[in-house]
């Protein structure tokens, strides 16, 4: 059974954070590089571009986060999690972060994209032109690069999908290269 399918036999057919039933789609919780069901969500396209940022937010249609929140699969929680964070300024988003309970793992996954700093506390990566660079972005190598460790050359021109961040170093990037998970250097490397 596909990825989607067992999303939708979870969910019923609903959407996972509002529990809508129209436009439903498979969403892959960034930095995830694989989508499993352990890791997607089945989400509305009222969520989805919101949660893209394609839309303004609408706080009032994140109300559903008190219910879904508590969802028993860990990806849903995280999912939660996030948009709360995203929606903190307005109050009542607070009182739920301060009710909800992550494991370890399932925090630093939480936490992988930076939802929870303050805008000013964020690292923001920039290409070799200084566009900034999000979680899941596709890049371009714009030199040959030697891969260390290995006897590999990335060509100039080899387009890297679904790159995750450092969240230590504004300078360091992640993304496939073949079948091989290397670390990039952003000033070789153009956004797509």
């Amino acid at each position: 059974m596909s990825v989607l399918q067992t999303l939708e036999d979870r969910s019923h057919n609903s959407c996972e954070l509002c529990t809508s039933k129209e436009q439903l789609k498979q969403y892959t919780i960034p930095p995830s590089l694989n989508e499993s069901v352990d890791n997607s969500v089945l989400v509305c396209n009222t969520c989805l571009q919101q949660i893209e940022g394609n839309e303004d937010m609408d706080v009032n249609h994140w109300r559903c986060l008190n219910d879904s929140m508590w969802n028993e699969h860990v990806a849903v929680q995280i999912m939660s999690w996030r948009m709360l964070q995203r929606l903190r300024a307005e109050g009542w988003p607070k009182d739920l972060i301060d009710m909800m309970y992550l494991d370890e793992d399932a925090m630093a996954l939480a936490r992988a994209t930076g939802e929870h700093e303050d805008e000013s506390a964020k690292i923001i990566h920039r290409d070799v032109n200084g566009v900034v660079l999000e979680v899941g972005d596709s890049v371009v190598l714009v030199k040959d690069l030697k891969v260390k460790g290995s006897s590999m050359v990335a060509k100039q021109g080899t387009a890297v999908r679904n790159i995750r961040l450092d969240h230590e170093n504004a300078e360091y990037i992640e993304g496939k290269v073949g079948s091989q998970q290397i670390v990039i250097i952003t000033k070789y490397v153009k956004k797509l």
